[in-house]
């Protein structure tokens, strides 16, 4: 369980997978009805201006998502959500800032890796879309080879999710259905070396599922990836009574502790901080 041993998918920037620490993933959703931040930025300008902000403050990834996914969120049309993220993604490419493109469908991926993107963040892990995994796999990004293609839990889309909250061992029930859903996406052609775990926090799970889900961390680890949390400002986070962002932060260094590849957060210098100070403590460990 030390942190500097936090193992990497193949397939990112030379700088990154060489760290050796938990990675921070800035949130940019170009969306009117995120649940956190929606509206916020929701044109292009707005968005790249974000982003900028999220790298300053100790991102690591932009993560670029055009629909939202809270809870009983409707989906947008294909060509919209393309219509968003595509100039976002094209513009941090080019300022040389590791993109990733949160999508469900196939085509979406296709066109964002072509504009720069080097991550595949998918919530329904490849569910949603039945071509993700083909289309991941034949994809080459601007390093010249297939983008990380991170998988989540998932049962149902967000209009429906809530109603699929329901678990005989919960740890064990999602490491299970997110087991299959790496081996459909490993059977499309998607190397299991560039493959990443995501327990999904808040997707069809109550507030007690999602901290059962980090208490029992082996569970997840059992699947032998990198592993993303995304426990950020979600509902959850304020059952304590404290502020989402702060308890969003004290989730981020459990993670880093535990070995995550990986977090996926709105408030990037408060994890930043968090990643960078176990890796300081770890350092010196003897």
């Amino acid at each position: 369980m030390h942190p500097l041993s936090v193992p990497a998918p193949d397939g990112l920037p030379e700088h990154l997978a060489s760290l050796g620490r938990t990675l921070v993933m800035g949130i940019l959703n170009v969306t009117p009805d995120s649940f956190s931040d929606g509206g916020e930025h929701d044109t292009p300008e707005g968005a790249i201006a974000h982003a900028r902000a999220l790298v300053a403050a100790g991102a690591d990834i932009i993560d670029v998502g055009g629909e939202s996914t809270r809870p009983g969120a409707a989906r947008v049309a294909p060509d919209e959500e393309a219509r968003r993220v595509l100039p976002v993604v094209r513009a941090l490419a080019a300022e040389g800032i590791c993109v990733s493109i949160d999508t469900m469908r196939a085509e979406v991926a296709a066109e964002a890796v072509a504009a720069g993107a080097v991550i595949v963040n998918d919530v329904s892990g490849g569910l949603a879309d039945p071509a993700m995994g083909a289309t991941a796999a034949r994809a080459r990004t601007v390093l010249g080879a297939p983008p990380v293609v991170v998988a989540m839990h998932w049962r149902a889309h967000s209009a429906t999710m809530n109603a699929l909250a329901e678990y005989d061992d919960t740890a064990r029930d999602v490491a299970r259905e997110l087991g299959a859903a790496i081996e459909a996406l490993e059977a499309a052609g998607v190397e299991r070396s560039r493959l990443v775990a995501d327990p999904g926090l808040g997707f069809a799970k109550d507030a007690t599922h999602n901290w059962e889900l980090l208490a029992r961390w082996d569970d997840l680890a059992g699947l032998g990836l990198p592993i993303l949390i995304g426990a950020s400002r979600k509902r959850f986070t304020a059952a304590l009574g404290q502020d989402r962002d702060d308890v969003t932060a004290a989730i981020t260094a459990y993670s880093a502790l535990r070995g995550a590849w990986c977090v996926r957060v709105h408030d990037a210098p408060a994890s930043a901080a968090a990643v960078r100070t176990v890796e300081a403590i770890a350092g010196h460990a003897r």
